[in-house]
C-alpha cells in the first residue's frame, strides 16, 4: 500500500522537554489509522509537526509527497482538539467559510454544506445559530467544516471528547464514510475502544515513544487472555492457581475483590478454574476475557491511556 503519510527518526523538544522520540511510522492512502496514547504522550505535538505548524527538532516527514503539511494544506482537513466555530453564524455559513479557507467557493461550500447536514440529520439546524446548537451538534458541523473541500488526507485530535455514546457511534459512522469515500483519515484518541471498532491499523504511543504499530488483532495478540475473578479472595491464592502468570487487583469493596489473573500461553482457563473451587475459594463470579485493545495498551507501554501523562516544561505549553 502506497504511503499517504511517512515520519521517520522524528525528533519534537521544547527547550530541555523531550516531547516526541526518534518516532517512525506509515500511514497507507486510504486506510484509518489510530494515533493512540493517554494524554501527555506527544500526539498533538506530532499532528501539529505534520500539519507543519510547528517545525520537528530532527527528523523527516512526508505527507501527499510534500515535505512540508502546508504546501499540500488544501489537500488536508484537520479538526483540532480545541473546537471553536463563530457563535453566531449558522452552519451552513460556517461550513463554506472554512470552506473558503481552503480554495472552495462560497456558493459549492454553501451547497456542500446543506447537503452534507442533511446527511448527518441536521438539515433542520442548518439556519440556527451554532450557539443554539447542542454540543453533539456543533461537533458534526466542526467535522464537515474540516471535510467540506473532500480533502485527500483528514486528521483529527480527540474527536469523541466529551460526546455521549450516541454521538459517538455518529462520529464513527462519519469517519467510516470519509474512507469509503477515498480519504486516508488519521485520528488521536486515548479511547480505546474507538480505535479497536475503526481502525486498520493503530500506532500506540508512551511518553513520546513509538510502542507498537500495527494491526489492531496483532496489538491484542501481543496480550493474554485473562480471567476475571470476584469473591472474597486474596491474590496470592489466585497467583498460586495452575496457568496463571499474574495477578492483578482490578477493584476491592468490604473484602470483596476482583482479581485480574493472566493466563501463561496456552493455558486453559477451564482448569484454572476448575482448581479454584476444588481449592475452596470463594469466587461468586467468573469471566474468561480475550484481551482488548486497552489491554494490549497497557501490556506494551505500562500505561493506562487513561491517565493524563503531560509535564508542562517551565515556559513551555505542555506536550500532549
Amino acid at each position: 500500500m502506497t504511503a499517504a503519510l511517512t515520519l521517520q527518526d522524528v525528533n519534537k523538544r521544547y527547550g530541555g522537554f523531550h516531547a516526541v522520540r526518534d518516532l517512525s511510522f506509515e500511514v497507507g492512502k486510504g486506510s484509518i489509522c489510530g494515533f493512540l496514547g493517554p494524554n501527555g504522550a506527544g500526539k498533538t505535538s506530532t499532528i501539529r509537526m505534520i500539519l507543519g505548524l510547528q517545525p520537528a527538532t530532527s527528523g523527516r516527514i512526508e505527507i501527499l509527497g510534500a515535505d512540508d503539511g502546508r504546501r499540500v494544506r488544501n489537500r488536508i482537513g484537520f479538526l483540532p482538539e480545541e473546537r471553536g466555530l463563530y457563535k453566531k453564524m449558522t452552519p451552513v455559513d460556517a461550513i463554506a467559510f472554512f470552506g473558503a479557507l481552503k480554495g472552495l467557493p462560497l456558493g459549492e461550500g454553501r451547497r456542500r454544506a446543506r447537503e452534507m447536514l442533511e446527511q448527518q440529520g441536521l438539515g433542520g439546524a442548518s439556519r440556527k445559530k451554532m450557539k443554539e446548537l447542542s454540543k453533539g451538534m456543533a461537533q458534526k458541523v466542526q467535522l464537515i467544516a474540516a471535510v467540506v473541500h473532500r480533502p485527500e488526507f483528514v486528521i483529527l485530535d480527540e474527536p469523541f471528547s466529551g460526546l455521549d455514546p450516541v454521538n459517538q457511534q455518529g462520529l464513527e459512522q462519519m469517519i467510516r464514510g470519509l474512507a469509503a469515500d477515498g480519504a486516508t483519515v488519521l485520528f488521536s484518541t486515548h479511547v480505546m475502544q474507538h480505535a479497536e471498532r475503526l481502525c486498520d491499523k493503530v500506532v500506540l504511543l508512551a511518553r513520546g515513544r513509538k510502542a507498537f504499530e500495527g494491526t489492531v488483532d496483532e496489538a491484542k495478540a501481543t496480550s493474554r487472555r485473562f480471567l476475571e475473578l470476584e469473591g472474597v479472595i486474596e491474590a496470592g491464592q489466585v497467583a498460586a492457581l495452575p496457568g496463571v502468570s499474574n495477578v492483578e487487583i482490578a477493584a476491592e469493596n468490604d473484602g470483596v475483590r476482583v482479581l485480574k489473573a493472566h493466563l501463561a500461553p496456552g493455558a486453559r482457563g477451564q482448569e484454572t478454574l476448575k482448581a479454584a473451587f476444588l481449592g475452596g475459594l470463594d469466587v461468586r463470579r467468573f469471566d474468561l476475557r480475550e484481551p482488548s485493545l486497552h489491554d494490549a495498551f497497557i501490556d506494551l507501554t505500562g500505561d493506562n491511556p487513561d491517565q493524563d501523562q503531560s509535564v508542562k516544561p517551565a515556559g513551555q505549553e505542555a506536550a500532549r
